[in-house]
């Protein structure tokens, strides 16, 4: 694999380019109804998008990339919607281990192992124990997961921790919540990207993006390619982040005398 310049590709300086990309992957529904086809091809037709996509942040440096896959609230769609997603999970891990092994990836999963079926989380444990030593880009799935409930067994953590006398109430702190999310040991992220126009955040990941840039696409997820990508992060890229502070700008402008 030939590793991007993003100078070259995006126009951008490496500096520029975000650490860690999470994405709401949306519309492959609407996309499969706009086509007359059932919903599940629209949900085939967007593991082509993931793979593209992960290729794509592996060639260009993106540390970590997270994808929303299946969230908790997702059990509520129909059961032969949800067990064909759920086949489709395990497929996409077993055909896609030559692809991630020979990027460098590493997998991890976001989110809870109950009610997962036995097959997904057999196909699961094999591709993340296969590739656990991986130095490239690092992919989190989002399969099974919902933020609030992520953070609701934070706080029960704590608590537990609390009760046996290991913390105190007042040591609990910023740190020590991130620390006991799901997504510990993973950097917060820079960007949020949603496909199919969308402007809600769906229960995910509502912690670690306190400070990420967001950036809605109107392309359903289907359609998403390095293109898209591509115009997102430049997106970023011009976005002056403050993180509570003034800006440059802003710190310029001065009161008048008097």
């Amino acid at each position: 694999m030939t590793p991007l310049d993003p100078v070259e590709e995006l126009g951008i300086e490496r500096e520029a380019l975000p650490r860690h990309i999470a994405i709401v992957m949306d519309g492959n529904g609407r996309w499969a109804r706009q086509r007359g086809l059932p919903r599940l091809d629209g949900h085939r037709e967007g593991a082509k998008s993931v793979r593209a996509t992960v290729t794509h942040c592996a060639r260009l440096g993106i540390e970590y990339l997270t994808l929303y896959a299946f969230s908790l609230e997702n059990w509520k769609r129909p059961k032969m919607e949800v067990a064909g997603l759920m086949a489709l999970y395990a497929e996409y891990l077993i055909k896609e281990r030559d692809e991630i092994m020979e990027n460098g990836i590493r997998v991890l999963h976001l989110g809870s192992r109950e009610r997962l079926p036995d097959a997904v989380l057999r196909e699961l444990d094999v591709t993340l124990e296969m590739c656990k030593d991986n130095k490239g880009l690092t992919v989190s799935l989002a399969l099974n997961y919902a933020s609030r409930a992520e953070i609701v067994e934070a706080v029960r953590c704590l608590a537990r921790r609390v009760q046996a006398g290991e913390l105190q109430p007042d040591e609990i702190d910023e740190a020590a919540v991130s620390n006991s999310l799901w997504s510990a040991g993973v950097p917060d992220p820079d960007l949020v990207i949603r496909t199919a126009g969308e402007m809600r955040l769906s229960n995910f990941l509502l912690w670690q993006i306190s400070y990420a840039e967001l950036c809605v696409v109107p392309t359903f997820w289907p359609d998403f390619r390095p293109e898209h990508l591509n115009g997102a992060i430049i997106e970023f890229a011009k976005r002056e982040r403050r993180f509570g502070d003034v800006g440059p700008v802003a710190a310029q402008v001065t009161d008048s005398p008097g």
